[in-house]
């Protein structure tokens, strides 16, 4: 009798022991049970995550290009008109004109003369500065459109993949007669997502190398007048030095 019940207290415990084992399973998740539960979600949300970056990126595109147009300027007559001035000694007039200037070509400009007592040295080192002030400021932004424009097809990507594997899902569920070409449209759709991936990168991709293009240029501009005013005041500094070793003399 008492190795009855030691044996089935034994048994007892071994199915206690297999019914845990057995429920263990379904106490946890997979990985990959956790990434079907995920595209059971649809591809839905993508193209609405791909609709907000096109939103944000159409603003971006819109607001750099009205402040380009702002910094718009001419450095061959900004040199021209700084040339006049400083032959004729009305430096303090030039910084008048200068004052309400916008352009990348006169804030870098106003940065040198606002120096030039100081020596050529001095005034390169604030146009230097106010050069890559200036580069900051027309970048800002720029960054986003860039990184739009290289990761919205993968995102677009992701949404096919997610909707095609829906698809098949619904297919191993449903092999009713029909079903085939119910799942070749879904993929059909799931395929739209890619599309409108590369719709939004395209554009934003275009307009990335364009403002960059055009800073570029705008900012290779500014040595017309850099190099104008540094001239001017090395041959100013070259004179007083011969000046003043013929005084000592």
């Amino acid at each position: 009798m008492v190795w009855s019940a030691a044996a089935a207290g034994g048994a007892a415990r071994c199915v206690g022991a297999g019914e845990r084992t057995a429920r263990a399973p379904e106490a946890g998740m997979s990985l990959t049970e956790a990434l079907n539960r995920f595209t059971e979600l649809g591809a839905e949300w993508v193209l609405w995550l791909l609709l907000g970056l096109s939103v944000i990126s159409i603003a971006i595109m819109v607001e750099r290009a009205i402040a380009l147009y702002k910094r718009r300027g001419d450095a061959a007559a900004l040199a021209r008109l700084l040339q006049t001035h400083l032959d004729e000694g009305r430096v303090d007039e030039l910084l008048a004109a200068l004052r309400d200037r916008r352009s990348i070509e006169a804030v870098v400009l106003r940065a040198g003369l606002a120096r030039r007592h100081e020596g050529p040295a001095a005034a390169e080192e604030a146009m230097q500065a106010a050069q890559v002030a200036e580069r900051q400021e027309l970048d800002r932004y720029l960054a986003f459109l860039g990184t739009v424009g290289s990761n919205a097809p993968f995102i677009g990507l992701a949404g096919t993949v997610i909707g095609i594997m829906q698809a098949f899902r619904n297919l191993g569920g449903n092999l009713q007669a029909g079903a085939s070409s119910t799942v070749m449209s879904a993929i059909a759709e799931a395929l739209v997502a890619t599309l409108i991936g590369l719709l939004v990168a395209v554009p934003a991709v275009i307009a990335f190398n364009y403002f960059q293009r055009r800073i570029k240029v705008r900012i290779n501009d500014t040595q017309v007048v850099v190099h104008t005013l540094l001239g001017y005041l090395k041959a100013r500094s070259a004179a007083k030095t011969a000046a003043a070793a013929d005084s000592k003399d």
